[in-house]
């Protein structure tokens, strides 16, 4: 199934050379990513630690539905609506 991914995360975006959006195959959010981190090398590194689990700094979201982070377990369906954002920080 095919899944809508908007992206607010500077070096994900220029990475997958996308604007706007990209679709990514999955049936819950963590298969939706590995599937975006297989299409686009590097990608991976940019979403989740060495165990798999999502960096401190992004933030997935299911249709804007929560401020909190989605489970990577969360089902998903073609009517969803991911939106991958990275957590600004600096000094």
């Amino acid at each position: 199934m095919s899944v809508k991914v908007r992206i607010f995360y500077p070096e994900l975006r220029r990475l997958v050379d996308s604007p706007d959006e990209v679709r990514v195959s999955g049936a819950t959010v963590g298969e939706c990513l590995a599937d975006l981190a297989e299409r686009y090398p590097g990608a991976g590194k940019l979403l989740l630690d060495a165990r798999g689990h999502l960096l401190p700094q992004v933030y997935v979201f299911v249709n804007m539905e929560s401020m909190y982070k989605a489970d990577l377990a969360r089902a998903v369906t073609a009517k969803d609506e991911l939106i991958i954002a990275v957590l600004a920080s600096g000094g």
